[in-house]
C-alpha cells in the first residue's frame, strides 16, 4: 500500500482527478481525518472537508504509472 498527500481545492480539480484515477485498476481510497471515501467517487471526495490535508491510500506496491498523472496534485 502507498499513501501519498494530496490537495483538492476546487471542484474542477476533484473532476479531474477522478478521471484520472478512474483510468486505473487499482483499489483507492480518500482519507481525510477519520473519514475514508473512494478515491474514483465524485460524491464521496465532496462529502470530506477539502480544505485540511487529504491522504491518497493505493492498495498496490507498483503503482508508478498513477503516481506520475496525480503529481498536479501531490502536495
Amino acid at each position: 500500500m502507498k499513501s501519498i498527500p494530496i490537495k483538492l481545492s476546487f471542484a474542477e480539480e476533484v473532476k479531474t482527478f477522478v478521471n484520472i484515477v478512474s483510468r486505473y485498476p487499482y483499489d483507492m481510497d480518500l482519507r481525510a481525518g477519520r473519514h475514508v471515501v473512494d478515491a474514483k467517487s465524485i460524491l464521496g471526495i465532496f462529502s470530506l472537508d477539502l480544505s485540511k490535508p487529504i491522504s491518497l491510500e493505493v492498495y498496490a506496491d507498483s503503482c508508478d504509472d498513477l503516481l506520475k498523472d496525480l503529481e498536479p496534485f501531490a502536495l
